[in-house]
């Protein structure tokens, strides 16, 4: 058995590598990754009971946590093998651009792609986008992930 990290990946696999859990979740297929990108497919932002969606729907700012998701992940993937998922934070997002006001108005599937810019083992730039089935673009923007700070540690007992 390869000890590797897989080249593909379905949602039980990726929420094995993240630190979100049930529907929280948001993304359904790893398509592909190297050392500084990743693409993903989001689940399902049409479905009603989406957990990010309220009254009016899913607003286009929730892509900030499709991508930071796909970050996680790309974070889970390229540590050691069996290595657990890290706690993290998204520190900012900057240059974010909502290129339409709702992710549910989006033609599926809606991929989220992260590109690593620079960083080291407790801190990481990304560049990202999410863009819907026939290309459109409708997430882009900058974020600053910090992991295994002492605001994400758990709290003592």
């Amino acid at each position: 058995m390869s000890t590797a990290a897989p080249a593909t990946l379905d949602h039980a696999g990726i929420a094995a590598r993240i630190p979100h859990a049930g529907r929280m979740c948001l993304l359904d297929a790893l398509l592909a990754w190297d050392a500084t990108q990743i693409r993903c497919r989001a689940g399902d932002v049409h479905d009603p009971a989406h957990p990010l969606r309220d009254a009016d729907g899913l607003s286009a700012a929730a892509g900030i946590e499709f991508a930071a998701q796909a970050m996680a992940l790309h974070a889970g993937l390229a540590a050691p093998p069996g290595t657990p998922p890290r706690p993290g934070f998204l520190a900012s997002a900057r240059q974010v651009r909502l290129h339409v006001a709702r992710l549910d108005d989006a033609a599926p599937p809606v991929s989220v792609s992260a590109t690593r810019l620079v960083g080291d083992d407790g801190q990481a730039i990304y560049a990202f986008a999410l863009h819907d089935g026939a290309g459109r673009p409708l997430v882009d923007g900058r974020a600053a992930v910090v992991l295994d700070h002492p605001l994400t540690a758990p709290e003592a007992a």
